[in-house]
């Protein structure tokens, strides 16, 4: 009893600290921080968009940096909303995550990039920690070790996150996380992402994985279910058209096309060879450069569209 009585003051300050390191990460100012807020406020812009039909574009952070979705409404003349969110929450948490916002007669554009498809489970390293963040604990059919594992990870604050919080505190009087920067009505972000790095072009390795094609393939009959319909789409991805890449994204592309109505551009599977196109990473687009993308989608959505319109 004394023992434990001696111990106490240490298991507080234990749980104390672990309790402000999640608060911090969660809620204030960690990167998964950012990414629930960018969320909630994702699907808040939803629930204002009454109009029917509308086109949700879904995705990771590829589909989220690389649409301009006022220039797609223009063209395409129906409301369009950007619910792209991160690569890493995994296919398997990113596809429920945004499920509930679909309604009857709207049209769900997924974009996959590589990360999602090559993916041989649906999980990836921020699967577990999204769900915890967004009170959705299990999300995607997080096993129990992983969830554990995350939970408590989240309590753990990093020494390079804080002094990165505390730096942007005294020069900005905020904390800017990756996913911090304002959103237009649509969803869209605001800013454009300068990379810090050279160059180099991507390699696609591999196929899209079973896993991903299972997934996806389940996903378009959950859609259906709502009565609305799945429109799939390659990222433009600043990559090599090397032999290995082209024959690995055609196998990628005549795989998705089986699931449902796939567009891209056929001269290049949407893989670009002009770094300016492209912000911080091979998927992410400059502002300029997603009015161009917009433009390009819209022309290729409108026959599907139509097409869509003609079945009774």
């Amino acid at each position: 009893m004394w023992k434990a009585l001696k111990l106490a003051p240490w298991i507080i300050a234990a749980g104390t600290a672990w309790s402000l390191g999640f608060i911090y990460n969660v809620y204030q100012g960690g990167e998964i921080s950012s990414l629930r807020g960018m969320y909630f406020n994702k699907i808040a812009l939803a629930a204002q968009v009454k109009t029917s039909p509308r086109l949700i574009i879904l995705g990771g952070s590829g589909a989220h940096y690389s649409i301009n979705s006022e220039v797609l409404e223009q063209k395409l003349g129906i409301s369009v909303l950007n619910m792209g969110l991160d690569g890493p929450v995994g296919l398997n948490v990113i596809l429920p995550s945004i499920l509930k916002v679909v309604r009857p007669g709207d049209i769900v554009l997924l974009i996959p990039e590589d990360l999602i498809l090559l993916d041989d489970d649906g999980l990836l390293e921020r699967s577990a920690s999204f769900g915890i963040a967004t009170g959705q604990p299990g999300l995607g059919g997080i096993p129990v070790k992983m969830f554990v594992e995350s939970f408590w990870l989240q309590g753990v604050a990093t020494l390079r996150s804080l002094t990165k919080s505390t730096v942007d505190l005294l020069e900005q009087g905020r904390i800017v996380a990756y996913y911090s920067e304002p959103l237009t009505s649509r969803g869209d972000p605001t800013a454009d992402k300068d990379r810090t790095s050279e160059w180099w072009e991507m390699s696609i390795t591999n196929t899209i994985s079973p896993h991903a094609i299972k997934r996806i393939t389940q996903f378009r009959q959950e859609v259906e279910d709502k009565n609305a319909t799945l429109v799939l789409s390659l990222p433009w991805i600043y990559a090599s058209k090397d032999s290995k890449n082209i024959n690995n994204v055609q196998d990628i592309s005549r795989k998705l096309g089986k699931i449902a109505p796939l567009v891209y551009d056929e001269t290049d599977y949407n893989l670009k060879s002009d770094s300016s196109l492209f912000a911080d990473t091979h998927y992410h687009l400059t502002l300029e450069a997603r009015i161009i993308r917009s433009q390009q989608l819209a022309k290729q959505l409108k026959p599907v569209l139509k097409n869509l319109e003609a079945v009774p």
